[in-house]
């Protein structure tokens, strides 16, 4: 197992509850980078929505070295190579396209790739990703999938993602083939973009008193 996976699991072994990140102005990166460390969160995603996602990926890494940084919506190839440039630690993509998964070609230990199928999960794990997003989770199959899953691919583990409820996340975090959950509620962009660092700090001990 590569040190990326290492971390991120011992990461989630901490705080199983993954803050997807939309960031408007990187000057938001560092005080959210404390405010998360200061609730427990232990995993960011950052995502590549904004032309300020790559700047505040490098700008919490800084801010925060015990938070682990990723970047999310890594849709191509030179979507990875900027992130990993900034400084993201893991990559995680919606889906898989053919162009995509050529230039990750040796470095499937950094992406998780966005899974909605057991077909797909399979193909996934056959090119090497050890990783895998179940995305949207809630119109993919939500926990009943997860459940139905974990039958025929127990070596499988999953970070679900994508219309996720505070309600259901200590349902999905018991399964045992979820290692964490993301969500974008857990620092919305609006109150990033407020700087409601209090709310924010609110959430994220909220939902990790959950897991």
């Amino acid at each position: 197992m590569s040190v990326n996976l290492l971390k991120l699991d011992a990461a989630a072994r901490k705080a199983p509850v993954v803050p997807v990140i939309v960031v408007d102005s990187a000057r938001h990166a560092a005080p959210l980078a404390r405010t998360l460390v200061k609730a427990g969160v232990t995993i960011a995603e950052v995502t590549l929505r904004t032309p300020a996602g790559l700047e505040a990926i490098a700008a919490m890494r800084a801010e925060a070295p015990e938070l682990l940084v990723g970047a999310g919506t890594v849709l191509t190839g030179q979507d990875a190579d900027a992130a990993l440039k900034a400084g993201a630690e893991f990559l995680v993509s919606p889906g898989m396209s053919p162009g995509l998964r050529d230039a990750l070609r040796g470095r499937e230990h950094v992406m998780i790739p966005g899974i909605a199928t057991a077909s797909e999960a399979m193909a996934r794990h056959e090119e090497g990703f050890a990783r895998l997003k179940l995305f949207p989770a809630a119109v993919a199959g939500g926990v009943p999938a997860l459940k139905a899953f974990a039958g025929p691919l127990p070596h499988l583990r999953f970070m679900p993602t994508g219309g996720i409820s505070e309600a259901e996340v200590k349902t999905y975090l018991s399964l045992p083939n979820v290692f964490a959950i993301g969500g974008s509620w857990i620092a919305g962009q609006a109150d990033i973009a407020a700087g409601n660092w209090g709310r924010i700090d609110e959430i994220a001990r909220r939902l990790l008193a959950l897991a």
